[in-house]
């Protein structure tokens, strides 16, 4: 079976005749791209074009604070244009700058379809992490704060503020996913859904949302459940969604004819993915469907290499998490006690493998 992949990098290598380091470059390079794009949300650039419209870059230093020379802040911009994330009117001194159709969707912070956050974390952690990614391989070892001696997510749960930025980051990312699983599967034969490790609810809404006779409940940490339950208030969907606390590790889990893990098994190495799938099937009746929607990886490993991408950041952040292929899941699925599989293509890299009690 073929899974949903992101489109594949097209290699411009020339031909025996003629070689061309343009690729090299690009992706050696890479870095200066993200970090321009990185800079850019973090100003909130995109935010300010949207409030006030058309700007030119002498207009966008002032309202932004910079110091550079306006050829620096033109160089910037244009950057940013040629990538598609702003459109320009004009040449240098006479050109002015608005937000592309995407950006203004997905980077503004005041559009509830903002995804920014993500890109937000990824500037403030993930990057300077990343730079450590050959002692990631060489060590086997995670490179986040942990190496340090310091408890990212123990701290994160402490704080409210903090936890909810971090699940609207996350919620931010994965809500097309969320939402085309919502609408493609098949739910005539199902009335429940637990969704295990649910963060701030956002998968159990989209399917409460897009299945009126579906309740759902979204099953996480205590300190989760007041976000969780401010966001079930604000969609109102009380009658149809709830949250419960719960350790997914330490505790059983809720029986449900659905039971869904949105980006929560390439936490885990081998072992512990196939603990958490026997749990879910402990919990399933006979024909029910466990579902984990996370970018899962073509089995032949060429085409989905965002899925590749993103394992090897569980190594920076787990050291023993990973990401998957189909061919993967199946087997865990076997060995769970699960029959039937299939894979939902979603949105971009993400898809949804489902095993059937």
């Amino acid at each position: 079976m073929e899974t949903a992949t992101a489109p594949a990098a097209k290699t411009n290598t020339g031909n025996a005749a003629h070689p061309t380091p343009e690729m090299i470059m690009k992706i050696g390079m890479g870095f200066w791209a993200s970090k321009i794009l990185l800079t850019a949300v973090r100003s909130e650039l995109f935010t300010h074009l949207a409030m006030q419209g058309s700007r030119s870059a002498v207009q966008i230093k002032q309202t932004l604070g910079w110091a550079c020379t306006d050829r620096h802040a033109l160089d910037f911009l244009d950057t940013l244009t040629h990538f598609g994330f702003l459109e320009r009117k004009g040449l240098m001194a006479d050109a002015v700058y608005s937000n592309g159709a995407d950006t203004a969707f997905f980077l503004d912070k005041k559009k509830p379809s903002y995804l920014g956050g993500i890109l937000e974390m990824a500037d403030d952690r993930l990057y300077d992490f990343w730079g450590d990614l050959s002692t990631a391989l060489r060590t086997g070892q995670q490179q986040n704060e942990a190496k340090t001696g310091d408890d990212f997510f123990g701290k994160l749960y402490s704080d409210p503020a903090k936890l909810q930025g971090f699940i609207n980051a996350m919620a931010g990312v994965q809500m097309g996913a969320f939402m085309s699983f919502a609408q493609q599967f098949d739910f005539s034969k199902s009335k429940t859904l637990v969704d295990i490790g649910g963060s701030g609810g956002h998968l159990s809404l989209m399917v409460a949302k897009h299945q009126p006779h579906m309740h759902c409940t979204s099953f996480d940490l205590p300190p989760v459940l007041p976000i969780t339950q401010g966001n079930i208030a604000h969609f109102q969907l009380t009658d149809r969604v709830k949250a419960a606390a719960g350790d997914f590790f330490a505790d059983a889990f809720p029986k449900a004819d659905v039971i869904t893990m949105g980006n929560i098994l390439h936490d885990w190495d081998e072992e512990k993915k196939i603990t958490l799938m026997r749990k879910a099937y402990d919990a399933l009746p006979a024909g029910g469907a466990f579902v984990a929607i996370e970018n899962v990886i073509d089995n032949e490993r060429r085409e989905n290499v965002f899925g590749l991408m993103m394992s090897l950041n569980m190594l920076i952040e787990t050291s023993d998490g990973f990401d998957y292929t189909f061919a993967d899941f199946e087997r865990w699925a076997k060995a769970a006690g699960f029959g039937r599989t299939a894979l939902i293509p979603l949105a971009g890299p993400t898809s949804a493998a489902v095993a059937y009690k």
